[in-house]
């Protein structure tokens, strides 16, 4: 004797469309990766292209949750978009880049520049949808971790490596900050340039 399972034509109905929603939103947040990231690149003000790195970030977080990854898309953007980001952008701020860094920026946005790097990027696109495509499909074997594995792990035997990261990076904002102030010195390190300008016209 044999049982039949029967299907609820409603519940598959749904579970197609959550299928179809999720793809969706899967290759609509990699579009939005793809088209913030080429503006990070090519975009001349580096506020704005901070700017564009977070929506990158957020829009990499959302294919992470479309995937069923939510702890990936949560760390994406509670780490990468969030603390990181903020950092950088603060630290651009701080600066003060003007038209001189605008003016250089163009200069190596200048296409002379980019035929080099432009064919590196399509061969390695190349060499990727080839591995892709012929790669054979073989299957995983794994067990899933929770959030509250992966904080124990990180703040238990691997804290040490932890906090030598968050110091690595403070290091490397410090060094850019003073690398920044060395090439801009002499000039007012401030935002309020017309501050400064009526500061001066009353001195002459």
């Amino acid at each position: 004797m044999t049982l039949k399972m029967k299907r609820n034509p409603s519940t598959s109905k749904a579970y197609y469309l959550k299928e179809q929603g999720m793809e969706f939103a899967f290759y609509l947040c990699g579009l939005v990766a793809v088209v913030t990231t080429l503006r990070v690149i090519t975009h001349t003000n580096p506020v704005h292209a901070l700017l564009y790195l977070i929506v990158s970030l957020l829009s990499v977080a959302g294919v992470f949750f479309s995937l069923g990854a939510y702890f990936a898309g949560a760390l994406e953007i509670i780490v990468y978009a969030g603390a990181i980001m903020v950092l950088f952008v603060f630290v651009v701020m701080m600066l003060n880049l003007g038209k001189a860094t605008e003016k250089q920026e163009r200069e190596w946005l200048s296409p002379s520049l980019w035929i080099g790097p432009g064919l590196v990027s399509f061969l390695l696109l190349a060499v990727m949808i080839y591995a892709i495509m012929t790669a054979q499909d073989q299957g995983i074997d794994g067990k899933i971790i929770d959030a509250k594995a992966v904080g124990i792990s990180l703040f238990g035997p691997y804290v040490l490596a932890v906090e030598l990261a968050s110091m690595l990076l403070l290091a490397g904002l410090v060094v850019a900050f003073h690398l920044g102030r060395e090439e801009r010195q002499g000039e007012v390190l401030s935002n309020r340039s017309n501050d400064a300008a009526q500061a001066n016209k009353e001195q002459a």
